[in-house]
């Protein structure tokens, strides 16, 4: 099992397996064929108030993963992802610009093990 992150504005690749957008809203100007998405997830996104909260800013990481952390807890579509990460590759598709600070990173870290829900 192998757990990879991209950008939704990357191409597609035969080595991504399965392709997870992890994003609440689709990527503005990506075409639904092109991105070649299997599953868009958008029930394992942070909730629209903890992201606007957010807004991709750097100093406000280590609070935003203790919040989608706390959110992610009691969250089924978690479940379903675990599931897919069990079944095979699968590359964790995402929007933001920021490659290091984005939902995406939280979401690979855990499926890890790397990082323990509250």
């Amino acid at each position: 099992m192998s757990i990879m992150l991209k950008r939704a504005y990357e191409q597609p690749s035969d080595t991504d397996g399965q392709r997870i957008l992890v994003d609440r809203l689709w990527p503005r100007g990506v075409a639904k064929a092109k991105a070649r998405i299997d599953l868009w997830l958008k029930e394992v996104a942070p909730s629209t108030e903890l992201r606007q909260w957010f807004g991709h800013a750097p100093e406000k990481w280590p609070e935003f993963k203790k919040r989608y952390c706390e959110e992610l807890k009691n969250n089924p579509a978690l479940s379903q992802l675990q599931q897919q990460a069990q079944q095979g590759d699968i590359t964790l598709i995402y929007a933001a610009k920021d490659q290091s600070h984005n939902e995406a990173v939280v979401l690979k870290e855990m499926l890890e093990g790397r990082l323990v829900l509250g």
